[in-house]
């Protein structure tokens, strides 16, 4: 720890009581993280203590340069925030929004006896405990209150059995941190210089992006591979029930017909194997005629038990997952949701790695079970539940419904809202399966023969499944991946009683084709179980690690599907060949082992923070520290990164040899190829996903021109007219005569001289239009507008009919009309015109009410219909209360009330957008300020941008 961690150095969990505060008048400030949780507890602790909530955390290493408090900006280490030359020293600053709570802190400390820090029970609240206790630097006895609950009687029992902090758990959670920055303002720059500004590398962010970009990779070397087989419909006799019953052709002859599984990703059996036969169409057509008419029989029958035990209860990742396949929602939702369960009191914390429930949570759940379903479904004995999850923190308890007698769904619904409502019941549903007794049952393989006219044996094969007692079924089912072909538990497929030798006919047989098909895409729900498989990350961070790779553009969401950008392969493409190790799965898991040691008190922060960025003898064989450490691994491989070759991805050859590949340029991604020595570029559509850039895609965007698609000649000017496609859509323009400039003429002469040169008309095209197919006449009439309507006899203002960026509308003066239809900037006369501008004027998007361009019913929050409507900043969905915009990927045609759902739910959650407030007029000073006229620039572009990023979003709808 840093010279600053003194006041707990040494310090473990060690039980220290309360009972030397119990006196009269004895007062204690507790400290939460979140208001919510503060009210909550309040009333259970009584008048004897002050809750209050710190609101997340107090502070953090610097942001940038802006933050580096004055006496360090100097250092050569101020832009890390980490002194690395003094025993890797943080320099923790409170954030500028939380100085204030910081004073407010500080004067309730002035008031009480005894600091209690009741923050998370995990690593970050165990650091967040430690920041407070740095910063507010408390005279009066300090205690570490732990829950896992918010219910008053853990809460009373926490309060009555407090501890000192745990200098190992904040060793490892500050290792954490400072290891974070280290990799990111190390690795970053890099990625600025050699592939585009504003990127970011991250020990867990780009291990996340190469398992999307790797599976995208899959997909584009895949090549399909088709092969055929015989449904069939037998069947057993009037009196067999079912009578009929499905089977399918897997044998001809003795040999095993080939399936999916048997090919490998190039189209081609996996491996030779004569037993195996690929049935070609042909064959299976005409083997079918031949089975027509022909008798069957039951060549074996194999039955046995079947047994299926409940599932454990949630954790973090499972909880993530399975709300994820069975609700529709994101991680980041699900964990705003179970976070809000929480604080409020209805579930245990919701960042845990552990699968175990305590004994009075057993108890709740069997006697809910048998209340509910009767004795025999409850297990003989209590079910307990230990995972070790690879690279577990620190034991909690399951996510379960809180108390020692759970609340059923109907006893909650009035309270919660419909999202938490419905994670509520399948965390409750699941907890109380965990305790019920085996599903049990039968499964049945049977094999059938019969013979072709041709004299082929054919044999088909059918299964069934019977569930002959529910047992835990009842009450829970898990969801399955339905893309990776999973079966619900619950399903059943019956087949009649059949014994060896059975007669049996074929009432339909049918040729059956198949084609392999590459592997899914994954989804957040799998990423989050890859993730965890991998032993990547931490399950408490996986939300905000997958929310964190879409925000920074590595990846999009087509559907559900996460899909690799062109920059993130680019990224991947310059990590994997000069920084493999920092990208390796096996390195970052291991990295976590290390981690945990700290954790333990098995290992030395400082040290091992020293080896992994100076190198040392550390980790195993290649590791970051025994090959000289992240700083030298960096500095020594920026000037060997070819830009021009990391930015290039290679895609294939055209049918003339041609190399085709995608460059990504400073301002996004394109295609490229040579051709007779001259190169030929086309744009790539932004919601292209890259295995669907086909070789047949690739011809038909280079047959776009980038100079545009010529029209004609414009008769009044002679100005050739063409048609482009452009970053905000397809355009006409004209191409206006190059200037001539002297040849000696200097810099600043030629920039002038190009800035007073006429601008060219342009256009957009209107809705309805297309590039391919827009004439002449079209693009004449676009550059027409503005189009003179006529003046107002009244205040002799010129009315003008123009299409703007929002759509059209009429100006007069400073006053702007929105029009319904773009036909109508052609069509609308001064009578229109006049009668428009007689009306009240309306505001926003009231102003022209168009119909909707798609209804999804009702929003399972508000109840209120959910509409998409087309909007300034393009469609968004909107239950009248809330707007969010579409995202990229996501289409109107195919989009769902679930996706539809999930916006509104996400901007919900942020909340509307503050009001911004003009900034008060200082008196001038009459002391003079020198500012360095650059950062006052920079801190302005910084703040329009960031007002641009926050308008683009969706918006309350007013």
């Amino acid at each position: 720890m840093s010279g600053e961690q003194d006041s707990v150095a040494g310090a473990r969990t060690k039980k220290n009581g309360a009972a030397a505060g119990n006196g009269a008048g004895h007062r204690r400030l507790v400290i939460v993280e979140s208001p919510t949780k503060a009210r909550k507890i309040a009333p259970y602790l009584g008048g004897g203590y002050v809750v209050e909530s710190s609101v997340g955390h107090i502070r953090d290493l610097p942001r940038g340069a802006a933050d580096v408090p004055a006496q360090y900006k100097g250092e050569a280490w101020a832009r890390l925030g980490v002194d690395v030359d003094n025993g890797f020293k943080a320099l923790y600053v409170v954030t500028p929004d939380k100085k204030s709570k910081v004073t407010e802190l500080k004067g309730l400390l002035k008031d009480v006896d005894e600091l209690y820090l009741a923050t998370d029970p995990d690593r970050e609240g165990e650091a967040i405990a430690w920041h407070l206790l740095e910063t507010l630097k408390p005279k009066v006895p300090v205690r570490r209150m732990v829950f896992h609950e918010v219910t008053e009687q853990a809460i009373r029992a926490a309060a009555d059995s407090t501890r000192e902090l745990d200098a190992d758990l904040v060793d490892a959670q500050e290792t954490r941190r400072i290891l974070d920055r280290l990799y990111g303002y190390e690795v970053s720059p890099v990625l600025w210089k050699k592939v585009m500004p504003k990127l970011s590398a991250g020990r867990v962010q780009s291990v996340a992006t190469r398992i999307v970009v790797e599976r995208e990779r899959e997909r584009m070397r895949f090549t399909s591979a088709s092969y055929w087989d015989i449904s069939a419909t037998m069947d057993a006799g009037e009196e067999a029930s079912p009578r009929n019953f499905p089977a399918r052709l897997v044998a001809v002859d003795g040999a095993r017909l080939a399936t999916g599984r048997d090919f490998g990703s190039d189209g081609q059996l996996k491996a030779s194997n004569n037993e195996i036969r690929v049935l070609a169409e042909a064959d299976a057509r005409r083997l079918a005629g031949a089975l027509k008419q022909r008798d069957f029989k039951v060549a074996s029958v194999e039955e046995k038990p079947y047994t299926r035990k409940p599932y454990a209860p949630f954790m973090t990742s499972t909880l993530q997952q399975e709300a994820g396949r069975k609700m529709r929602f994101t991680s980041e939702r699900t964990m705003r949701i179970a976070q809000k369960l929480y604080e409020n009191g209805y579930i245990t914390y919701m960042r845990t790695d552990s699968t175990t429930l305590s004994e009075s949570a057993i108890s709740a759940a069997r006697s809910q079970a048998t209340q509910l379903y009767g004795k025999e479904y409850v297990s003989p004995t209590p079910r307990q539940y230990t995972r070790k999850v690879k690279n577990a923190q620190e034991a909690h308890e399951a996510i379960r419904p809180s108390g020692e007698v759970f609340r059923t769904p109907g006893q909650v619904a009035g309270e919660l809202d419909t999202d938490e409502f419905r994670l509520y019941e399948m965390i409750w549903q699941r907890t109380i399966a965990s305790q019920m007794a085996d599903a049990k049952g039968t499964t049945m393989s049977v094999r059938i023969v019969g013979n072709a006219t041709s004299g082929e044996e054919c044999t088909f094969a059918a299964s069934g499944r019977t569930i002959t007692f529910a047992g835990f079924l009842k009450a829970y089912v898990e969801a399955v991946d339905t893309e990776t072909g999973g079966e619900a538990d619950d399903k059943q497929s019956r087949l009649p009683v059949l014994e060896k030798d059975q007669a049996l006919t074929a009432s339909e047989l049918n040729p059956d084709g198949h084609t392999t098909s590459p592997p899914a895409r994954y989804s957040e729900p799998s990423l989050v179980s890859k993730l965890e498989e991998l032993g990547i990350g931490r399950p408490s961070t996986y939300a905000s690690i997958i929310k964190t790779i879409q925000d920074r553009g590595y990846v999009w969401k087509k559907g559900s599907a996460l899909v690799p950008s062109w920059v993130a392969f680019a990224v991947i493409g310059l990590m994997e060949r000069h920084f493999e190790r920092l990208v390796d799965y096996d390195f970052t898991a291991g990295m976590e082992d290390e981690l945990d040691r700290i954790a333990a008190g098995d290992e030395q922060r400082a040290q091992w923070l020293s080896k992994f960025y100076f190198g040392g003898d550390m980790g195993v064989d290649g590791s970051i520290g025994r090959l000289g450490g992240l700083k030298k691994l960096v500095e020594g491989s920026v000037e060997d990164i070819d830009a021009r070759e990391i930015n290039s991805i290679p895609l294939f050859s055209d049918e003339n040899g041609h190399k085709v590949v995608v460059r990504v340029g400073r301002y996004g991604p394109y295609l490229e190829r040579e051709v007779d020595g001259n190169s030929q570029r086309a744009n790539l559509p932004e919601d292209l996903p890259p295995d669907e850039l086909t070789q047949e895609i690739a011809e038909k965007l280079f047959a776009t021109p980038q100079e545009g698609r010529s029209l004609g000649t414009d008769p009044v000017s002679g100005h050739e007219i063409v048609a482009k496609e452009g970053r905000f859509g397809p355009y006409v323009t004209e191409v206006l005569p190059e200037i001539e400039i002297p040849e000696d003429a200097t810099a600043a002469q030629k920039k002038a001289a190009k800035a007073k040169a006429p601008k060219p008309r342009t256009g957009s095209l209107f809705k309805s239009m297309d590039i391919e197919t827009i004439t002449l006449d079209d693009a004449l009439k676009l550059l027409s507008l503005p189009r003179v309507v006529g003046k107002d006899p009244e205040s002799g203002d010129e009315i003008t009919a123009q299409n703007g960026r929002y759509g059209p509308y009429l100006k007069k003066g400073t006053d702007s009309r929105s029009l319904s239809t773009e036909d109508q900037l052609f069509s609308i006369t001064l009578e229109e015109a006049l009668k428009i501008y007689s009306e009240p004027k309306q505001r926003g998007r009231s102003a022209t009410a168009k119909p909707p361009l798609k209804e999804l019913g009702d929003d399972p929050v508000s109840g209120k219909p959910m509409v998409v409507k087309d909007g300034r900043f393009g469609p968004y969905v909107t239950d009248g209360e809330y707007n969010a915009t579409l995202r990229k990927g996501d289409e109107i045609e195919s989009l769902t009330a679930e996706r539809a759902a999930e916006l509104l739910a996400e901007k919900r959650a942020k909340g509307p957008a503050p009001k911004r407030k003009a900034p008060a007029r200082k008196p001038a000073s009459t002391t003079a300020k020198t500012v360095k006229a650059g950062t006052t620039k920079k801190a302005a572009a910084a703040k329009s941008t960031t007002a641009k990023r926050s308008s683009s979003t969706a918006t309350k709808a007013k």
